[in-house]
């Protein structure tokens, strides 16, 4: 399976240790690729609706070859740090351009992994949540998994052996 992981942050962190650790069990079985936006040129969607009449964003920046990716992917893996209640901007920025070719993303199987500094029974989380519920539903995706992990310190999940093993099993299950 061709799985793309869309990484929200742009430190080297809790979200990267998560991710490095699906990758970690899905490596073998898998084709993956991860997209990090903070390191893109990617204008904000203008909300211009040519791309309704053409193939792709008119945006000539790393819109259409990142959604490229997206649309080509079997499997879409969002993960993101809480940045004031949300997804951050950077994760964002790249779902809302999705929009040029939001028909392509329909039916994908997704997974998605926040990280935050509160216990993961805030309301922070359940927003994400909704937030994704409603994409999924517009999109009839396939949510694999919605897994939340609290971590403050920038080193704090990798000591999260039972976190660390969750991960590890979620990449292994996917084929």
């Amino acid at each position: 399976m061709k799985i793309v992981i869309i990484n929200g942050s742009a430190r080297k962190g809790n979200t990267l240790t998560a991710i490095n650790t699906f990758i970690k069990g899905a490596a073998e079985h898998n084709e993956i690729e991860m997209i990090s936006p903070d390191k893109l040129h990617i204008a904000p969607c203008k909300g211009c609706k040519a791309c309704q009449c053409h193939k792709g964003c008119v945006d000539q920046d790393d819109t259409n070859p990142t959604i490229d990716k997206i649309a080509a992917a079997d499997m879409i893996l969002f993960a993101t740090p809480v940045y004031w209640w949300g997804m951050t901007a950077q994760l964002k920025l790249v779902i809302d351009k999705c929009y040029c070719r939001g028909l392509q993303l329909k039916g994908k199987k997704v997974g998605i992994i926040v990280t935050g500094g509160a216990p993961v029974d805030n309301v922070q989380y359940e927003l994400i949540r909704k937030q994704f519920e409603c994409m999924a539903g517009y999109l009839s995706w396939e949510v694999l998994f919605f897994k939340t992990y609290s971590a403050n310190a920038k080193d704090e999940l990798a000591g999260n052996v039972e976190a660390m093993e969750e991960l590890d099993k979620l990449g292994q299950g996917v084929k």
